[in-house]
Protein backbone atom coordinates (compact mmCIF):
# COMPACT_ATOMS: atom_id res chain seq x y z
CA UNK A 1 0.00 0.00 0.00
CA UNK A 2 1.24 3.45 -0.84
CA UNK A 3 1.72 5.48 2.33
CA UNK A 4 1.49 9.26 2.37
CA UNK A 5 0.90 11.30 5.48
CA UNK A 6 -2.25 13.40 5.29
CA UNK A 7 -1.01 16.72 6.54
CA UNK A 8 -3.05 19.65 7.91
CA UNK A 9 -5.32 19.12 7.28
CA UNK A 10 -38.21 0.75 -1.26
CA UNK A 11 -39.47 -1.29 -3.17
CA UNK A 12 -38.46 -4.90 -2.90
CA UNK A 13 -35.09 -6.29 -3.85
CA UNK A 14 -36.61 -8.42 -6.61
CA UNK A 15 -38.05 -5.38 -8.38
CA UNK A 16 -34.82 -3.43 -7.92
CA UNK A 17 -32.78 -6.22 -9.45
CA UNK A 18 -35.12 -6.38 -12.44
CA UNK A 19 -35.01 -2.66 -13.18
CA UNK A 20 -33.19 -1.69 -16.39
CA UNK A 21 -29.50 -1.11 -15.71
CA UNK A 22 -28.00 1.92 -17.47
CA UNK A 23 -24.70 1.84 -19.28
CA UNK A 24 -21.81 3.64 -17.61
CA UNK A 25 -21.02 7.05 -19.06
CA UNK A 26 -17.73 7.38 -20.94
CA UNK A 27 -17.64 11.20 -20.88
CA UNK A 28 -14.02 12.31 -21.07
CA UNK A 29 -12.61 14.56 -18.33
CA UNK A 30 -11.09 17.97 -19.01
CA UNK A 31 -7.47 18.86 -18.38
CA UNK A 32 -6.24 18.36 -14.83
CA UNK A 33 -6.66 21.11 -12.23
CA UNK A 34 -4.37 19.84 -9.47
CA UNK A 35 -2.82 16.44 -10.35
CA UNK A 36 -1.08 16.60 -13.70
CA UNK A 37 -0.62 13.11 -15.20
CA UNK A 38 2.66 14.23 -16.77
CA UNK A 39 4.20 14.42 -13.30
CA UNK A 40 2.02 11.77 -11.68
CA UNK A 41 2.58 8.50 -13.53
CA UNK A 42 0.51 6.27 -11.26
CA UNK A 43 0.86 3.29 -13.61
CA UNK A 44 4.51 2.97 -12.58
CA UNK A 45 3.53 2.65 -8.92
CA UNK A 46 0.46 0.44 -9.16
CA UNK A 47 0.89 -3.33 -9.29
CA UNK A 48 -1.03 -5.14 -12.05
CA UNK A 49 -4.38 -6.65 -11.03
CA UNK A 50 -4.60 -10.36 -10.19
CA UNK A 51 -4.74 -12.57 -13.28
CA UNK A 52 -8.21 -13.79 -14.34
CA UNK A 53 -7.34 -17.42 -13.59
CA UNK A 54 -5.54 -16.67 -10.31
CA UNK A 55 -6.63 -17.94 -6.92
CA UNK A 56 -7.05 -14.32 -5.81
CA UNK A 57 -9.53 -13.55 -8.58
CA UNK A 58 -11.50 -16.72 -7.90
CA UNK A 59 -11.63 -15.89 -4.20
CA UNK A 60 -12.80 -12.38 -5.00
CA UNK A 61 -15.53 -13.66 -7.30
CA UNK A 62 -16.73 -15.96 -4.53
CA UNK A 63 -16.92 -12.96 -2.18
CA UNK A 64 -18.90 -10.93 -4.75
CA UNK A 65 -21.35 -13.83 -5.05
CA UNK A 66 -21.78 -13.92 -1.26
CA UNK A 67 -22.46 -10.18 -1.17
CA UNK A 68 -24.94 -10.57 -4.02
CA UNK A 69 -26.79 -13.36 -2.24
CA UNK A 70 -27.10 -11.44 1.04
CA UNK A 71 -27.57 -7.82 -0.08
CA UNK A 72 -30.86 -6.27 1.01
CA UNK A 73 -33.18 -3.92 -0.83
CA UNK A 74 -31.89 -1.09 1.36
CA UNK A 75 -28.27 -1.92 0.53
CA UNK A 76 -29.05 -2.05 -3.19
CA UNK A 77 -30.75 1.34 -3.02
CA UNK A 78 -27.76 2.84 -1.19
CA UNK A 79 -25.30 1.35 -3.67
CA UNK A 80 -27.31 2.65 -6.62
CA UNK A 81 -27.45 6.12 -5.09
CA UNK A 82 -23.68 6.11 -4.59
CA UNK A 83 -23.22 4.85 -8.16
CA UNK A 84 -24.89 8.03 -9.39
CA UNK A 85 -23.13 10.52 -7.07
CA UNK A 86 -19.42 11.26 -7.15
CA UNK A 87 -18.98 14.48 -5.22
CA UNK A 88 -18.11 15.72 -1.77
CA UNK A 89 -21.78 15.84 -0.78
CA UNK A 90 -21.91 12.08 -0.35
CA UNK A 91 -20.92 13.01 3.21
CA UNK A 92 -24.05 15.08 3.84
CA UNK A 93 -25.42 12.60 6.39
CA UNK A 94 -22.42 13.34 8.62
CA UNK A 95 -22.52 17.12 8.22
CA UNK A 96 -26.19 18.06 8.22
CA UNK A 97 -28.83 19.56 5.96
CA UNK A 98 -26.82 22.70 5.17
CA UNK A 99 -24.04 20.67 3.53
CA UNK A 100 -25.34 20.95 -0.03
CA UNK A 101 -23.98 22.12 -3.36
CA UNK A 102 -26.62 24.84 -3.55
CA UNK A 103 -25.58 26.36 -0.23
CA UNK A 104 -21.83 25.83 -0.73
CA UNK A 105 -20.90 26.88 -4.28
CA UNK A 106 -17.15 27.21 -3.61
CA UNK A 107 -17.03 23.78 -2.00
CA UNK A 108 -19.04 22.37 -4.92
CA UNK A 109 -16.55 23.86 -7.39
CA UNK A 110 -13.63 22.27 -5.52
CA UNK A 111 -15.48 18.96 -5.57
CA UNK A 112 -16.00 19.17 -9.33
CA UNK A 113 -12.31 19.87 -9.90
CA UNK A 114 -11.27 16.91 -7.72
CA UNK A 115 -13.66 14.58 -9.52
CA UNK A 116 -12.35 15.83 -12.84
CA UNK A 117 -8.77 15.05 -11.80
CA UNK A 118 -9.81 11.56 -10.68
CA UNK A 119 -11.00 10.93 -14.23
CA UNK A 120 -7.83 12.36 -15.76
CA UNK A 121 -5.65 10.01 -13.70
CA UNK A 122 -7.93 6.96 -13.69
CA UNK A 123 -8.82 6.65 -17.37
CA UNK A 124 -5.24 5.87 -18.55
CA UNK A 125 -4.84 3.35 -15.72
CA UNK A 126 -8.05 1.55 -16.68
CA UNK A 127 -6.91 1.46 -20.31
CA UNK A 128 -3.46 0.18 -19.35
CA UNK A 129 -4.63 -2.69 -17.15
CA UNK A 130 -7.87 -3.47 -19.04
CA UNK A 131 -9.19 -5.77 -16.32
CA UNK A 132 -12.61 -7.24 -17.14
CA UNK A 133 -15.40 -6.33 -14.77
CA UNK A 134 -16.60 -9.18 -12.52
CA UNK A 135 -19.84 -9.58 -14.50
CA UNK A 136 -17.82 -9.70 -17.73
CA UNK A 137 -15.83 -12.66 -16.39
CA UNK A 138 -18.71 -14.40 -14.62
CA UNK A 139 -22.04 -14.20 -16.44
CA UNK A 140 -23.91 -15.66 -13.45
CA UNK A 141 -23.44 -12.43 -11.49
CA UNK A 142 -26.38 -10.02 -11.36
CA UNK A 143 -25.05 -6.43 -11.09
CA UNK A 144 -27.55 -3.75 -10.10
CA UNK A 145 -25.74 -0.52 -11.06
CA UNK A 146 -24.60 1.15 -14.28
CA UNK A 147 -22.59 -1.22 -16.46
CA UNK A 148 -19.49 -0.65 -18.54
CA UNK A 149 -19.02 -2.31 -21.91
CA UNK A 150 -15.24 -1.93 -21.63
CA UNK A 151 -12.84 -4.03 -19.53
CA UNK A 152 -12.04 -1.19 -17.13
CA UNK A 153 -12.44 -2.59 -13.64
CA UNK A 154 -8.99 -1.70 -12.25
CA UNK A 155 -8.66 0.57 -10.38
CA UNK A 156 -12.08 1.68 -9.10
CA UNK A 157 -12.68 5.30 -10.08
CA UNK A 158 -15.56 5.68 -7.60
CA UNK A 159 -13.24 4.53 -4.82
CA UNK A 160 -10.54 7.01 -5.82
CA UNK A 161 -13.09 9.81 -5.96
CA UNK A 162 -14.64 8.85 -2.61
CA UNK A 163 -11.35 8.81 -0.75
CA UNK A 164 -10.13 12.02 -2.41
CA UNK A 165 -13.33 13.74 -1.27
CA UNK A 166 -12.89 12.26 2.20
CA UNK A 167 -9.28 13.42 2.55
CA UNK A 168 -10.31 16.88 1.35
CA UNK A 169 -13.26 17.11 3.72
CA UNK A 170 -11.09 16.03 6.64
CA UNK A 171 -8.98 19.11 5.92
CA UNK A 172 -12.14 21.20 6.14
CA UNK A 173 -13.94 19.58 9.07
CA UNK A 174 -11.31 17.57 10.99
CA UNK A 175 -13.77 17.22 13.87
CA UNK A 176 -15.66 14.68 11.75
CA UNK A 177 -12.65 12.64 10.62
CA UNK A 178 -13.89 9.28 11.92
CA UNK A 179 -17.37 9.64 10.39
CA UNK A 180 -15.93 10.85 7.08
CA UNK A 181 -13.51 7.93 6.78
CA UNK A 182 -16.22 5.40 7.64
CA UNK A 183 -18.45 6.84 4.92
CA UNK A 184 -15.61 6.65 2.39
CA UNK A 185 -15.12 2.98 3.24
CA UNK A 186 -18.84 2.27 2.85
CA UNK A 187 -18.89 4.19 -0.43
CA UNK A 188 -16.09 2.00 -1.76
CA UNK A 189 -17.72 -1.22 -0.52
CA UNK A 190 -20.90 -0.30 -2.37
CA UNK A 191 -19.03 -0.97 -5.62
CA UNK A 192 -19.01 -4.63 -4.56
CA UNK A 193 -22.67 -4.43 -3.57
CA UNK A 194 -23.31 -3.12 -7.08
CA UNK A 195 -21.49 -6.14 -8.46
CA UNK A 196 -19.21 -4.06 -10.68
CA UNK A 197 -15.82 -4.27 -8.94
CA UNK A 198 -13.43 -6.69 -7.28
CA UNK A 199 -12.06 -5.98 -3.77
CA UNK A 200 -8.58 -5.52 -5.29
CA UNK A 201 -10.01 -2.77 -7.53
CA UNK A 202 -11.02 -0.95 -4.36
CA UNK A 203 -7.62 -1.48 -2.72
CA UNK A 204 -5.87 -0.05 -5.77
CA UNK A 205 -8.28 2.88 -5.84
CA UNK A 206 -7.57 3.73 -2.22
CA UNK A 207 -3.81 3.60 -2.82
CA UNK A 208 -4.08 5.89 -5.85
CA UNK A 209 -6.20 8.31 -3.83
CA UNK A 210 -3.47 8.57 -1.18
CA UNK A 211 -0.90 9.18 -3.89
CA UNK A 212 -3.00 11.77 -5.70
CA UNK A 213 -3.86 13.64 -2.53
CA UNK A 214 -0.20 14.08 -1.69
CA UNK A 215 0.30 15.74 -5.07
CA UNK A 216 -2.80 17.86 -4.62
CA UNK A 217 -1.73 19.16 -1.22
CA UNK A 218 1.46 20.50 -2.81
CA UNK A 219 -0.48 22.40 -5.50
CA UNK A 220 -1.02 26.14 -4.80
CA UNK A 221 -4.32 26.22 -6.69
CA UNK A 222 -5.66 23.33 -4.64
CA UNK A 223 -4.61 25.06 -1.42
CA UNK A 224 -6.35 28.25 -2.56
CA UNK A 225 -9.61 26.47 -3.38
CA UNK A 226 -9.36 24.37 -0.22
CA UNK A 227 -9.00 27.48 1.96
CA UNK A 228 -12.06 29.07 0.32
CA UNK A 229 -14.09 25.87 0.74
CA UNK A 230 -12.99 25.56 4.37
CA UNK A 231 -14.09 29.11 5.20
CA UNK A 232 -17.38 28.72 3.34
CA UNK A 233 -18.28 25.32 4.82
CA UNK A 234 -17.34 26.07 8.40
CA UNK A 235 -19.24 29.34 8.30
CA UNK A 236 -22.36 27.68 6.88
CA UNK A 237 -22.20 24.86 9.43
CA UNK A 238 -21.68 27.27 12.33
CA UNK A 239 -18.22 25.94 13.17
CA UNK A 240 -15.25 28.02 14.39
CA UNK A 241 -13.47 29.46 11.38
CA UNK A 242 -9.97 28.98 12.83
CA UNK A 243 -9.07 25.32 12.51
CA UNK A 244 -5.85 23.34 12.18
CA UNK A 245 -6.44 20.16 10.16
CA UNK A 246 -4.45 17.14 11.31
Amino acid sequence: MLLLLLTPSLIGAQKQQSDPIPQQSSKAPHAAYFANPSTLDAALLLAPPPAPDSTTTQTELALIHRVEQTRTAQQIAAARADDQEQDIFIFKDSLGQDFTAEKLPLTAALSRHIHNDEGVVTKPLKNTFARPRPFQSDSTLKPVCALSKEPNSYPSGHTISGYLMAFTLMQIVPEKQAQIMKRAEDYAHNRIVCGVHYPSDLDAGRDIAYLMFGYMLADPQFQKELAAAREETRSRLGLPTAVSPS
